[in-house]
């Protein structure tokens, strides 16, 4: 990762900090008005029998898209070796499209700096660019809102972190309900831990269609503040989550999860190649650098596909990736010549 790349993002993260108020208190949620409707179809899957009555997996349909995911690779990293996933699988059967964000600030993401009808509008657009380019792949579109956010000073209880309230997710699941979206929540856990804040989000955890994204960059394992420097995530923090959010499918009888991990750096998530692979997870490394075209390239190389895990994402910002020396934003027939494929795409 360069100087240049890792600079810049940090400017990122005071701007995102500086959204939010520094305390833990919990503000009432602006209201907003109300989008579209329109219901996405689900993938079907009928050759492989799972733990749910009825539910099977098309094997040979999984085998064939990975395949096709793994774009030509010849390394033999790619597709990445796993077990089959529980019927009812978001991947490799779909390609997600998420807009990100939070409702408290303007300044973190697509999902809370424009009005609700504005930017469910705008996020249909999107689906129907990455179905013109890959016709072949449903879309799912989805709503990803930063539960967690990493702050630049320590709050009530030390841990540079603040929560938002759960009034705020109920808003999101139902604007997701309203269009047939994904909903995933975002945990930034500054001096905190995941073993602390997942099991808050249990109830959620235990919906069909409710994932999670991880963020290593706010990870702060050293008493560090949070944009001070890069965060970490080992393959122990990433494994304890797969095995929490495994857990939950099991004894709820639910398809499997999507875990989204984000990354930018080496040393954002070390240990790659102890990261567990389990039928009721499927994982994302997200390539969640701005900057060039070119510089972007070269990260995903660099960090996505030499350091397989299970699937691979990317992420577009609409702002940053167009400030000076900008050579425009990846269009989806661009990112549809990486290797591996991307499946789940994340505009900021």
């Amino acid at each position: 990762m360069t100087k240049r790349l890792q600079a810049v993002h940090i400017l990122l993260i005071c701007f995102s900090l500086m959204a939010c108020t520094a305390s833990d208190s919990q503000e009432k949620a602006p209201s907003v008005a109300s989008g579209p409707a329109k219901a996405a179809a689900p993938d079907t899957s009928d050759t492989k029998k799972g733990s749910r009555p009825g539910a099977v997996l098309d094997t040979a349909g999984y085998d064939k898209r990975m395949k096709a995911i793994a774009n030509g690779d010849s390394s033999g990293r790619w597709p990445v070796k796993a077990p089959y996933p529980l019927p009812g699988a978001i991947f490799p059967f779909n390609r997600v499209i998420a807009y990100y964000g939070n409702l408290f600030s303007k300044g973190m993401g697509i999902l809370g700096e424009l009005p609700k009808k504005e930017m469910l509008r705008k996020l249909k657009g999107e689906v129907t660019k990455w179905e013109k380019a890959d016709p072949a792949t449903p879309v799912r579109p989805a709503l990803h809102y930063i539960a967690v956010t990493a702050q630049g000073t320590p709050g009530r209880d030390g841990k540079y972190r603040l929560r938002m309230p759960f009034h705020q997710i109920d808003t999101i699941l139902k604007w997701s309900k309203e269009i047939g979206a994904l909903t995933f929540i975002d945990v930034q856990v500054g001096q905190s831990t995941l073993q602390e804040e997942l099991p808050r989000f249990e109830k959620y955890f235990k919906l069909p269609g409710f994932h999670l994204g991880i963020d290593p960059e706010f990870s702060m394992k050293n008493g560090e503040t949070p944009g001070s420097r890069i965060g970490t995530f080992s393959a122990g923090d990433i494994n304890y989550t797969i095995d929490y959010l495994a857990k939950i499918v099991r004894e709820n009888d639910l398809p499997p999860k999507i875990l989204v991990v984000h990354r930018f750096t080496n040393d954002m998530v070390t240990g790659y190649k102890k990261i567990r692979k389990v039928p009721e997870v499927q994982v994302v490394i997200d390539m969640d650098g701005w900057g060039s075209k070119a510089l972007k390239t070269g990260t995903y190389n660099t960090f996505v596909y030499r350091q397989p895990v299970q699937f691979t994402g990317f992420k577009l910002f609409y702002k940053n990736d167009l400030k000076r020396g900008s050579t425009g934003l990846f269009e989806p027939k661009e990112l549809l010549r990486f290797t591996p494929k991307p499946v789940y795409i994340q505009y900021q």
